[in-house]
């Protein structure tokens, strides 16, 4: 399997007229791929898993893995809060090529510890496909703690987690307790910086879906213990993270790639909606800054 590591992209799912924009995310992966992108992340929470139907899901994956012809890893969202879900997505995700699946502490549910751990092993039992963990408290409400991982950790399908509670206690007890081997990402872009100085392996990124080549820098200089270029990279950043997160995401996400001209609509689909006259005006003056549009 690729290294698993550096600046990832949870890719948004381009949309128009209600379907799936299959051109235009060709597109949006070559784009990725060209600008130096390390990994990429389909149907993900930024590529709206949560409301594509299970055949736009399959597909999106399957294109993706297609499209990117093992030039760098995907790493296939295959999450749900249904057990079962999760192993049939897993499935066609292996059966498509994906080289890891990404799956989510189940929403809603609010789980046990044990039940999160349960949840996990089985679908490692069911299907033989590395699984990197995600853990977001801030959309699925439980908080997958660290003694948890560490205990996932030793099945051997398990082999890292996307760690995105922006919590720099917890990626530091996440390093303590798994195995020196084991692969922690950081999922939130604001505190990726600290969180790559600490030792995590990457970033499964948002603002890289419109920036990929800076995230890249970023991420490469903070390896190579370039804190100025880290530094300086992180700060120039910083706002449009910000503006990633101005109005429910991946709506910012992708009116910014229709903006650049990189997506035709950033259409997203309900229960979001597009982006309010004040939010748009703050992402189009960030933008600016940064000679995006």
């Amino acid at each position: 399997m690729r290294p698993i590591q550096g600046a990832i992209t949870a890719l948004v799912t381009p949309m128009h007229n209600g379907h799936v924009d299959e051109k235009g995310l060709v597109d949006l992966i070559e784009f990725q791929i060209q600008n130096g992108i390390h990994g990429i992340v389909p149907c993900g929470t930024t590529g709206e898993s949560a409301t594509l139907s299970f055949k736009e899901h399959k597909r999106v994956i399957e294109l993706t893995v297609q499209t990117v012809a093992g030039r760098v890893p995907v790493i296939a969202g295959t999450g749900a809060n249904n057990t079962l879900e999760a192993i049939e997505l897993s499935e066609s995700a292996k059966k498509s090529g994906a080289d890891a699946v990404l799956s989510v502490v189940p929403y809603y549910n609010k789980p046990s510890q044990e039940g999160l751990y349960q949840h996990y092993k089985a679908i490692a039992d069911a299907v033989d496909v590395p699984m990197l963990l995600y853990n977001v408290p801030g959309r699925t409400v439980t908080n997958m703690l660290p003694a948890t991982v560490a205990r996932l950790a030793q099945l051997p399908q398990v082999i890292g987690i996307k760690e995105a509670s922006g919590s720099l206690t917890q990626i530091s007890e996440l390093l303590m307790l798994c195995p020196r081997d084991f692969i922690i990402l950081s999922g939130d872009d604001f505190s990726a910086l600290p969180s790559l100085y600490l030792g995590v392996r990457g970033v499964i990124s948002v603002v890289s879906n419109l920036m990929p080549d800076k995230m890249v820098r970023l991420v490469d200089a903070a390896f190579k213990k370039d804190l100025d270029t880290a530094n300086r990279l992180h700060f120039q950043l910083f706002d449009l993270m910000g503006a990633m997160f101005c109005y429910p995401s991946p709506a910012p996400a992708k009116k910014g790639l229709e903006l650049m001209g990189k997506i035709t609509s950033g259409e997203v689909r309900l229960p979001l909606v597009g982006m309010d006259a004040a939010s748009l005006e703050r992402l189009q003056k960030d933008m600016r800054q940064l000679g995006l549009i």
